[in-house]
């Protein structure tokens, strides 16, 4: 696997995440309740970004305790300076760089392995709290719904991925979505996790930014 990503990895492990919560048969229904604690869309949306940002801060705070920073981003530097050397190699059709480069292949799979793990490890022990308080805590907080978008954000193919509620879900479900483009309160928090994660791993120094 090709590690060199410019892509933040925690955002990818966000979109995992909230892929869980959209597996059938682990709730009963959508997550969200028609009698929430927090009543009112404002309150809720603002509601949901605090926890997005505390989650986040618990996950850098994890992250800087678990993972050598230093360590991380001498590998990642290392490994994509092989991979733009390889690249421009294979551009030029320079066989005796490529072989040289080649060489160096076990080698640059175990450090990608090693980056993998470093940046799983801190995901482990996150994982399970945030399912947990997705599934016991915020279901009876929040409405199904929480905010609502000017346009679809269901851009995903296929019905697996919705964040916004369709024409369709408002005229079986209306007790979840009253109208349509109305986002879930568990999508809400997915972009505002995004919203704020590269932020928050700056400030925390948590960032897979080698710039």
């Amino acid at each position: 696997m090709q590690w060199g990503l410019t892509m933040e990895i925690n955002l990818i492990f966000e979109f995992l995440n909230s892929l869980v919560l959209q597996i059938p048969g682990l709730t009963r229904g959508p997550l969200g309740s028609a009698d929430p604690i927090i009543k009112g869309m404002i309150p809720s949306a603002f509601g949901i970004v605090a926890i997005a940002i505390g989650l986040n801060l618990f996950n850098a705070v994890i992250r800087k305790k678990l993972v050598d920073q230093s360590k991380l981003k001498r590998l990642m530097r290392e490994t994509r300076s092989w991979q733009k050397e390889r690249m421009t190699a294979f551009r030029a059709k320079d066989q005796d760089k490529i072989s040289e480069l080649n060489k160096k292949s076990a080698y640059m799979n175990k450090m990608n392995m090693e980056l993998m793990q470093m940046n799983m490890r801190p995901m482990m022990l996150t994982f399970i709290p945030l399912i947990l308080i997705f599934y016991f805590v915020l279901p009876p907080m929040f409405a199904y719904t929480v905010a609502v978008s000017p346009f679809s954000l269901n851009f995903a193919p296929g019905n697996f991925f919705q964040l916004t509620c369709t024409a369709e879900k408002v005229a079986s479900e209306p007790k979840v979505c009253k109208h349509e483009n109305d986002i879930y309160f568990w999508a809400w928090y997915f972009l505002s996790s995004i919203a704020f994660s590269g932020i928050i791993m700056r400030l925390t120094k948590t960032t897979m930014d080698l710039s």
